[in-house]
């Protein structure tokens, strides 16, 4: 994790130089908070739980939570700094699970665990990542306790959803908002949800943060699965088709095999499975961006962040309210 100048992030600008200030110092505290918490006294254990967060990051979900403890009276808190650090240690163990699912070589740049060890010990260090999480969230309280444990049950039913597929009943496109909601969208809406309790904000706040963290949550799946069939490995620091490859359909296949034209065909006639022929990875790769698949994504997208800005008037006025309008904007036309 990386943070300079006044750009915060990812390249986010949260447009107010003392709300800038905060987060920049807040996310300070949490990479310092992570030190502490990966840390192990045997090094092979060290090297392999502390991987992905040593290769960096955007912190975005750290970053969600410092931000929504800016609407409560206790935003510099401390509790507020160690949940943003056990958002992120949860995110983290679940990329080591999803790289060992996915047979994913890649992440953030360098070697997956797997690919750096085997896929026993990226699952074993996602383990360890839990544990920590549970720590942490024992020492919060109660609620805190409550929220990581809905949290990570929805998150592995999602994930469950996801791999399963749409039930031969269930209309695709219906699946897809299901699945990416429990997959994806709640711990986003349960770092608001954090955030914003443990600042002390108000509880319509606190649920409008979380409602507002599920939807960009939403965003932030349907950008990843457009840089899934879109980028490169430069843009995103991940392999390209994944969803491919393991046979997941995403809103991008789904838009572009509605199209009639001989590239919806086309693609409907090889999607019927995971694809391992990487010809057919990079025809399907084509069609999806000929049909339109990528565009009108692109265009659901845009949408979403209307309802997302419109959300946010439910909030109080202040600087951190201008960041996540920043943000939203930021989500609609992020490539990597």
């Amino acid at each position: 994790m990386s943070v300079s100048g006044g750009v915060l992030v990812g390249g986010i600008d949260l447009g107010d130089p003392v709300l800038t200030q905060i987060a920049r110092q807040g996310l300070e505290d949490v990479e310092r908070r992570l030190a502490i918490e990966l840390d192990d006294y045997d090094e092979r254990v060290l090297d392999a739980v502390s991987h992905l967060s040593r290769a960096g990051g955007k912190c975005f979900r750290s970053l969600f939570t410092l931000l929504a403890a800016q609407f409560g009276p206790g935003a510099d808190d401390p509790q507020v700094v160690l949940a943003a650090a056990m958002i992120e240690i949860a995110h983290l163990a679940t990329l080591y699970h999803d790289d060992v699912m996915d047979g994913a070589l890649v992440r953030r740049g360098v070697h997956s665990a797997n690919a750096m060890w085997d896929n026993k010990i990226a699952v074993l260090a996602g383990d360890y990542l839990i544990g920590r999480v549970l720590r942490i969230a024992a020492a919060l309280g109660e609620h805190a306790m409550d929220i990581i444990g809905v949290t990570f049950t929805e998150l592995v039913a999602g994930q469950m959803q996801e791999t399963m597929g749409a039930p031969a009943e269930t209309d695709p496109e219906a699946h897809y908002w299901i699945t990416i909601r429990r997959k994806t969208s709640v711990l986003i809406a349960a770092a608001g949800q954090l955030g914003a309790q443990l600042a002390g904000a108000r509880k319509e706040h606190i649920d409008c943060l979380y409602r507002f963290g599920d939807l960009l949550g939403t965003m932030f799946q349907i950008s990843d699965d457009i840089i899934d069939v879109s980028s490169d490995f430069e843009q995103s620091g991940k392999a390209i088709g994944t969803d491919l490859r393991e046979g997941i359909i995403t809103l991008p296949m789904l838009y572009a095999m509605r199209d009639d034209s001989p590239a919806g065909r086309r693609l409907r006639e090889v999607l019927h499975g995971p694809i391992d022929d990487p010809r057919l990875v990079d025809e399907a790769l084509f069609l999806i961006n000929e049909a339109q698949g990528v565009k009108l994504a692109a265009q659901k997208l845009v949408e979403l962040g209307g309802q997302a800005q419109s959300d946010l008037l439910q909030l109080p006025e202040n600087p951190a309210r201008q960041a996540f309008s920043n943000l939203i904007q930021h989500m609609a036309t992020r490539v990597a």
